[in-house]
């Protein structure tokens, strides 16, 4: 059996969500975390899987600026994820009443989420970028079903309004396509862009 030479490679994740350094930590490498304060406003008129390669993108890069010389070593992993419904991008909401105009558009429809992950090496800047879309079926729901669910507190900083990882898993019927896509960070599709840096999982 070979040992990998490359599991001294850290990465460096662009993120304070909770959610995606808890999978980070499934791939068994080192890893810290450094926030990136990104602006995630975009002006022009992009698609969805464009929105989110060039937030991923914005959130990595604006990490390595941010890191000191002696600190530049590692890829920087940034993501980021947005719900899609009827070609509307629905992010995180704004505030209850925003939250409730989102659930009620979902419920008992299926929508799409995007989920962007940029991979760039610290220290040359070498990057690569790409997304994965998976489909999400809501069960039908009543007024007061989704405000009890607003009332758990649980969609307030979620694109789309709902965390499928948490209480929302009992609002949604089934998915089509990668799961971790749905929470925000595509391990499947991390791999396979950690491998263009020589850094094998398995």
């Amino acid at each position: 059996m070979s040992t990998n030479t490359n599991h001294h490679q850290r990465l460096i994740l662009a993120s304070s969500s909770p959610r995606r350094q808890e999978l980070i930590q499934t791939l068994g490498l080192p890893y810290i975390i450094r926030v990136s304060d990104a602006d995630e406003t975009v002006e022009e008129k992009i698609t969805p899987a464009q929105l989110v390669e060039l937030l991923s993108l914005r959130k990595a890069s604006m990490v390595r600026e941010m890191l000191e010389a002696e600190e530049k070593h590692g890829i920087i992993i940034g993501s980021d994820t947005v719900v899609v419904y009827h070609n509307e991008v629905l992010g995180k909401p704004a505030d209850e009443q925003d939250a409730f105009r989102m659930l009620q558009a979902l419920q008992g429809n299926t929508h799409q989420v995007y989920s962007g992950i940029a991979c760039i090496d610290a220290a040359t800047g070498k990057q690569a970028v790409s997304h994965s879309v998976t489909d999400v079926k809501m069960k039908p729901m009543t007024d007061s079903q989704i405000l009890r669910y607003i009332a758990t507190g649980e969609p307030k900083d979620k694109a789309g309004s709902y965390a499928i990882q948490g209480i929302g898993a009992t609002i949604v019927h089934a998915i089509e396509g990668d799961y971790f896509t749905v929470v925000g960070l595509p391990l499947s599709l991390l791999s396979d862009l950690l491998l263009q840096f020589d850094i094998e999982v398995l």
